[in-house]
């Protein structure tokens, strides 16, 4: 009698709580436990029976095929969790050579969005590997979110009360979570965010994304005081331009054809003032962002420094979409495969190599094809390298060596000035160089597992790093530990960038998600979710606002940091995004792939449109490609904009390619 008043209890508040599969699961395994005993004895050896995974994945896979064209794309969803899940059962079961079957039976259907997860699990071999490895247990301990309209929902009830599926039933309640929405079937081109592993409720990612964000600049940035000091001096030199065509015309009045071609002149210089003018409005799009104060010390610029920022903005380009920058591309020859990462210096005239054998080397573009110098002479970056940089022809080696990593180097950067260079290695630790000195100041330790990514931030002093174990670092280059760690992706952080005014870092992960963290607490303020598969570069416009992030199936996706919305999904590589680069005025975002190709994005009309668009309430419109740029065949690692708005691209030569 109790257990009947029991199963009441527990009826009604699975009932109370909308558990209906859950629900569904009880009534058949009471209605099966009502039967004699020889159908229990059947029952126990069919729970014995690997078959039965086969049988029920197989069922539900052919029913799904055969769905109504409306329903089938969001049943079809319901596939890759059961699909893996049955495997890892298999495994976790002892049986191997049935997992095998069924892995490579299944396995087609999940092919094209689900390849990087199905080459881990291929490795699974005993249940000591599955227990090992970081996929299997992030798949374990986190459950699916499915989006389904209310009668897709029906359906798949229906299926699994009709068919008596519990090993599907089984799959299905504790891994997936479903998101039932009323009315009709979501749209298949809405299908990219719709099976997302993030392991937390969507609720805590809605909270998360509601907290604030300062998206501005800095305030009294060392661009916003040159930019001001050369309007100024614009407005001024304009000024002095007018008052000697105005004296010049007077004093030519009767001068005849003297007098018309001065005049002429005199609108010339007034066009071409005005039009100097109307460039640097155009440019500094930055002006129209808020400022923000730093919470980190930020320090200070040295004046050489500034001189150079000012005469790199006096001559800066101004691109859009009619005016495409200009492109110089680095390409390492004879690397063998063994050039891991690149980067360029802000001026283009360093370029860095990351290599499998453990080295750094770094290229001086002025010395290369010029004559050696006396070891006493200095270099452009006032480093003393005659001994170690000359031409092949003298049979030395151009670059100059850094040696002190024990295991491959995934990543190296130079700080904005180019004094410094950072590396990142799989023997877990970050060195720092002098690039004046050729020589290695720090070793810094705090991670526990390979160091994927390095960078600096935009005013130096300062670096992210991102590791296999899962989390992302703030460093200070003073001090030997970190000064704050964010921990919360599933998996390796892959990647890491700077928000422009210091008080952010975004990373991007393994677990398909993008997260923007805030330096001075630590916390995750953002989480993007999106991407099908991991997330290799991250990008962020000049003025804060949006960030672009690409990953491994050649999706670049542009989002707004204020709402943590998607704004566009970019499709136009076919192949991993390897980087990702805003014009200095943020009209043009640039992306580099391993499909050999650089591409060329209208950001800021796609933009305007955009705004234009929310009003309104319609959907958003893609970013326009404006050009792709094709190599012959080389990968693009890096892509850099110079302040002057020069593209500088740089890659490895792939004889596999050709």
């Amino acid at each position: 009698m109790e257990d009947e008043e029991m199963e009441k209890k527990v009826q009604q508040y699975l009932q109370r709580k909308g558990f209906r599969l859950t629900e569904l699961a009880l009534q058949e395994e009471r209605n099966r436990l009502s039967t004699s005993a020889i159908s229990d004895v059947t029952l126990a050896r069919s729970d014995n029976d690997p078959g039965r995974y086969h049988d029920g994945y197989g069922r539900l896979r052919t029913w799904a095929y055969s769905s109504l064209d409306q329903y089938k794309h969001e049943l079809l969803r319901v596939l890759y969790p059961v699909f893996i899940h049955c495997f890892m059962d298999l495994v976790a079961g002892g049986h191997m050579q049935e997992a095998r079957s069924f892995f490579h039976t299944f396995r087609e259907d999940h092919e094209v969005m689900h390849s990087r997860d199905l080459k881990k699990l291929e490795g699974v071999l005993s249940p000591s590997h599955l227990e090992e490895m970081e996929l299997a247990r992030s798949l374990l301990q986190n459950k699916f979110k499915i989006k389904l309209c209310e009668y897709s929902y029906e359906l798949l009830l229906q299926y699994l009360q009709k068919t008596q599926a519990l090993v599907v039933l089984g799959v299905i309640n504790e891994h997936i979570t479903f998101e039932v929405s009323p009315g009709q079937p979501s749209l298949i081109s809405d299908d990219a965010d719709v099976v997302a592993l993030i392991g937390t409720s969507k609720d805590l990612a809605k909270q998360i994304n509601q907290k604030e964000v300062h998206w501005g600049l800095l305030e009294d940035a060392v661009e916003e005081r040159m930019e001001k000091a050369l309007a100024e001096s614009d407005k001024i030199e304009a000024e002095n331009k007018d008052a000697s065509a105005e004296e010049n015309k007077k004093r030519s009045a009767e001068g005849g054809k003297q007098g018309a071609s001065l005049n002429k002149k005199s609108k010339k210089d007034k066009l071409v003032g005005a039009t100097g003018k109307n460039v640097k409005t155009e440019t500094s799009m930055v002006s129209v962002a808020p400022r923000v104060k730093p919470e980190l010390t930020l320090p200070t610029t040295p004046v050489e420094v500034e001189q150079s920022i000012l005469e790199d903005l006096r001559n800066r380009a101004q691109l859009n979409s009619l005016a495409l920058p200009s492109v110089s591309f680095y390409t390492f020859l004879n690397t063998h495969n063994g050039l891991n990462c690149s980067s360029i210096s802000h001026d283009g005239s360093l370029v860095v190599g990351g290599f499998s054998d453990s080295s750094v080397k770094v290229w001086d573009m002025s010395k290369i094809g010029q004559p050696a110098k006396p070891s006493s002479s200095q270099g452009e970056n006032g480093s003393s390298q005659g001994e170690r940089m000359s031409t092949l022809d003298e049979g030395k080696k151009p670059y100059t060596l850094f040696q002190g990593h024990s295991g491959p180097v995934y990543s190296a950067a130079f700080s904005p000035f180019g004094d410094f260079l950072l590396s990142s290695s799989s023997d877990s630790t970050i060195r720092l160089w002098s690039t004046k000195l050729n020589a290695n100041l720090v070793c810094y330790k705090g991670h526990n597992y390979p160091v994927w990514d390095v960078q600096f931030s935009p005013v130096g002093h300062y670096f992210a790093s991102a590791s296999h174990d899962r989390t992302a670092r703030i460093w200070s280059m003073d001090k030997i530990q970190p000064l704050r760690i964010m921990a919360g992706h599933l998996s390796d952080v892959d990647c890491v960038q700077w928000h422009v005014n210091c008080n952010y870092i975004a990373t991007g992960s393994s677990d398909k998600t993008v997260r923007l963290w805030d330096v001075q607490s630590g916390e995750c303020i953002r989480m993007f979710i999106g991407h099908r598969s991991m997330v290799l570069s991250l990008a962020m416009s000049p003025d804060g606002r949006y960030m672009a992030s690409g990953d491994e199936d050649g999706t670049i996706m542009l989002w707004d940091l204020s709402t943590g919305r998607c704004v566009s999904p970019l499709l136009g590589h076919s192949s991993c995004v390897w980087t990702l680069a805003f014009s200095c005025e943020g009209a043009l975002l640039a992306s580099g792939s391993a499909d050999c190709t650089v591409k060329l994005w209208d950001v800021a009309s796609s933009t305007k449109a955009l705004k234009t668009e929310e009003t309104k309430g319609s959907t958003a419109s893609r970013l326009r490609l404006l050009k792709a740029l094709p190599t012959k065949s080389t990968p693009v690692y890096s892509l850099r904009f110079s302040r002057r708005n020069l593209l500088f691209a740089s890659g490895a030569l792939s004889l596999s390619s050709l």
